[in-house]
């Protein structure tokens, strides 16, 4: 029930007995209120990182078609999400680099879209991340982050939203008068003390409605964007709008340690074999312990998300090399989590509870560095060094390895508890049986009657050695996930941890850890 007076310019805004008397260049209106919402762009506004003289750089408009482009908004208002809307209609792969963003604090219309480009697997949301640098890389725009949670990306296109300016007064011909009635509104962060009714658009409507209205006692009522009512059918329509994917399977291989698989609604499942993806839970949903999430009053109806490296079955039920790029679903080696006093887990005890057939959110954007992309001679040996779970990626990784006929060495090296916690040990055995260059080492630390052995021990005692025919660094690459007291990587002034890591071992053996500007032959992925 919108009247839209299409070309139209404000001219006057005036009083006139009681009421406001609102001119255009087209005619006159008589009504009870008047909402100003445009919202210019910031004279000489700039990005606050240092940003390349690009082309494919812009601010507040995207500087090419984008259609099958990947391309990052910077940005958390309303503003940035009108861009990201904008970019993923027009068939761009689209990441919202929203570092600050509280949903709701945006606009209904906003947030509502929002949720539907997350639903509809049409952009990938980083809430907390922003860039702290873009940098250029063979012409193209780097995205540098300050977070251990998103990697450093590359993207074919990178767009600002700018913070916008609120009209003043002068800007519509806002008369003295009108201005005191306190019935002409200002979209925008009150900037003005002249102008007294100015908010956001996440509340301007309650504002404005319980002035015009005071009859019905709005001024105390709350946002529309507060926690709703706890009742099923809420739950319901909250998993209706945000789930975009369904669980296909969920087998423990214990009770705290779960190999699943999710199809997803919208979109495909390709991946490079190292990249992680996405998942997702509502606070809403039950754990599966006693523990207390913080502040979930404030947070029930918001989703979880967290990060996983997307595995791989790697042999199919017909026992041939499972064909993930021909699969409708993505793979994924989780552990339970279980709460600490100075950790309480969001997302695996929710997980811990669910089957097949249950619904969970997947993110659009596979994304991540560790891969295989520095393998290129099939000779070379290739060593995948882990503990717990942090084998998922080198599982899809050792699959495309061996499905590509790579003929060097490859091992396989796990850390685990106890051997309850090798979900997949039989199919690695499979592997070895197969291929006399494939090597599975699984090193439980709690075993009763199994001497304790470390991922460091298989350096130091030169099992590695005896295996590959000799780590080399000119002929070697090793790929390290899990835990970063294994890997131990050197601080900024390059001190390595007291208790040596591998990076540590490797390095007083000429390897070099690899780094976007400085190629290396180690390569990592911390999960902690």
């Amino acid at each position: 029930e919108l009247d839209v007076g299409y070309g139209e310019t404000v001219t006057s805004i005036e009083t006139d007995k009681g009421v406001l008397l609102v001119t255009s260049n087209k005619r006159q209106y008589r009504t009870r209120a008047c909402l100003v919402a445009e919202r210019g762009p910031l004279p000489h506004w700039s990005p606050p990182i240092p940003v390349p003289d690009l082309s494919c750089i812009g601010i507040d408009s995207l500087p090419s078609h984008p259609e099958n482009h990947d391309v990052l908004v910077v940005g958390y208002t309303d503003h940035a999400v009108e861009l990201t809307a904008t970019a993923a209609a027009a068939g761009g792969r689209v990441v919202l680099a929203a570092g600050g963003m509280d949903p709701s604090l945006l606009s209904p219309v906003a947030s509502r879209e929002l949720r539907r480009l997350e639903h509809e697997r049409q952009a990938t949301i980083l809430y907390r991340s922003v860039p702290t640098q873009i940098g250029a890389i063979d012409g193209y725009p780097m995205a540098f982050f300050d977070d251990r949670r998103t990697p450093d990306l590359q993207f074919d296109q990178v767009v600002f939203a700018s913070h916008r300016a609120n009209l003043t007064p002068e800007d519509v011909g806002l008369s003295d008068e009108a201005l005191d009635s306190g019935l002409v509104w200002f979209l925008g962060e009150p900037e003005a003390e002249s102008v007294r009714t100015t908010a956001p658009g996440w509340r301007i409507d309650r504002e404005m409605a319980g002035a015009c209205f005071p009859e019905l006692g709005l001024e105390n009522a709350v946002s529309p964007q507060s926690r709703r009512q706890r009742h099923n059918g809420v739950i319901v329509e909250l998993r209706n709008e945000t789930y975009n994917a369904t669980i296909t399977h969920f087998e423990p291989t214990h009770s705290d340690l779960w190999v699943l698989r999710v199809r997803p609604d919208h979109g495909g499942t390709s991946y490079i074999p190292g990249q992680y993806a996405t998942l997702g839970l509502g606070f809403w949903e039950e754990r599966v312990d006693d523990a207390e999430d913080a502040n979930l009053d404030e947070r029930w109806d918001k989703l979880i998300r967290r990060s996983y490296s997307i595995s791989s079955r790697m042999l199919d039920d017909a026992g041939y090399f499972a064909d993930e790029g021909e699969l409708d679903e993505l793979e994924f080696y989780i552990v339970l989590v279980p709460p600490t006093n100075e950790n309480v887990p969001e997302l695996t005890p929710r997980l811990a509870l669910k089957q097949p057939g249950d619904r969970i959110y997947l993110g659009p954007k596979v994304a991540g560095r560790y891969t295989l992309a520095a393998v290129q001679d099939p000779a070379v040996t290739v060593v995948f060094l882990s503990t717990g779970t942090g084998e998922a990626p080198h599982n899809a990784m050792a699959t495309e390895l061996l499905r590509k006929g790579h003929h060097g060495p490859i091992v396989s090296a796990v850390s685990v508890r106890q051997n309850s916690d090798l979900g997949y040990l039989k199919t690695h055995r499979e592997l070895e049986s197969r291929f006399s260059n494939y090597h599975y080492l699984a090193l439980p630390t709690r075993e009763p009657a199994v001497p304790k052995r470390y991922i460091q021990d298989l350096i130091v005692d030169g099992e590695l050695d005896a295996l590959t025919g000799g780590l080399d660094p000119a002929f070697t690459h090793v790929y390290l996930g899990g835990n970063p007291a294994m890997i131990g990587l050197a601080d900024g002034d390059g001190i390595f941890p007291e208790i040596s890591g591998v990076v540590q071992l490797l390095s007083n053996r000429g390897f070099t850890v690899d780094k976007r500007s400085e190629p290396g032959n180690v390569h990592f992925e911390e999960y902690w």
